[in-house]
């Protein structure tokens, strides 16, 4: 570690299998490659590095903060490291999946982030709809942002910059929520970016496949990170134990089970199911909190 601490500090910028676009503290990026055959670099890194030839090799991590990422049955898939906040970004149209949301902040809460849920599009007649299905997350105590992107950008930009200022975010969502909009709103150099690090990587537009990061000022004080879609989100870094601890309106009931290792499904005296009962956890909530359950229950199918 004393060697590595007296190489050249940067920050990882984007990723693209093995090579990665390393900024340093003066802004200039530059093209490298890990040591060794396997690379565990995602965006967010802090690395110590070394140039060599046109570009450097990374040579060291810097110890994380935390780390999101996403494990099913078969691999893990890293999204970002040293994150200071998550957007779950979902739409008005088309209509939001309530179990990857909910699998998008479980995956945030295990890894000791907050979140935060942005609702877009909310000049559509569907929007009230939109509204009445995350009222239960707000009475969780997640923040809900809305905004237009589109058609209120202006509006948009009031919303989203204060609460993004001096941060790291980390935007998540499927595709169709607006996240190209998102980024193209926000950081008006995202385009040069995006062509800065294409060229650096040598991929063309790799961004479409790659987690990359943003510069929201001139000052580089707040950041966004913008993940490619995804269609399935794994949870199989969260023990079927560890579960209800991570859903907030069932974790206000955990002290008021009989047995300590209920597993809120059907053991008698359980505070969870009571909760549920009298309406102050919703029925869907508990629905998706047995699907996963049994889920992460189930041996993997290696």
């Amino acid at each position: 570690m004393a060697a590595a601490a007296a190489l050249d500090l940067g920050l990882v910028v984007a990723a693209h299998g093995r090579h990665v676009v390393v900024e340093t503290p003066e802004g200039t990026r530059v093209h490298c490659v890990p040591r060794g055959k396997k690379s565990e670099l995602v965006v967010g890194d802090r690395v110590r590095w070394q140039a060599s030839g046109d570009g450097g090799v990374v040579e060291h991590i810097e110890p994380r903060r935390n780390l999101l990422f996403r494990q099913d049955d078969w691999r893990s898939k890293s999204f970002a490291a040293n994150i200071d906040q998550l957007l779950v970004l979902v739409a008005v149209e088309p209509p939001f999946g309530e179990m990857q949301l909910t699998r998008s902040l479980i995956a945030a809460a295990a890894a000791g982030i907050p979140a935060s849920i942005g609702l877009n599009k909310i000049d559509l007649p569907g929007a009230d709809a939109a509204r009445a299905r995350l009222a239960p997350y707000r009475a969780m105590g997640l923040s809900v942002l809305e905004f237009a992107l589109k058609t209120e950008p202006a509006a948009a930009t009031a919303v989203l910059l204060p609460w993004l200022a001096g941060r790291t975010t980390l935007v998540l969502g499927p595709s169709g929520m607006g996240k190209s909009t998102l980024i193209n709103r926000l950081v008006p150099e995202a385009a040069a970016q995006v062509g800065e690090i294409s060229q650096a990587l040598q991929t063309g537009r790799h961004t479409t496949t790659t987690t990359t990061w943003y510069w929201l000022d001139a000052d580089r004080q707040g950041a966004l990170i913008d993940s490619p879609g995804f269609q399935e989100f794994g949870l199989r870094q969260v023990a079927p134990t560890e579960l209800a601890a991570l859903m907030p309106d069932l974790a206000a009931h955990l002290g008021a089970c009989r047995f300590a290792n209920c597993s809120h499904r059907h053991e008698p005296g359980c505070g969870v199911r009571a909760a549920a009962a009298r309406g102050e956890i919703g029925e869907h909530r508990m629905r998706l909190y047995e699907s996963l359950h049994e889920e992460l229950s189930a041996p993997p199918r290696y």
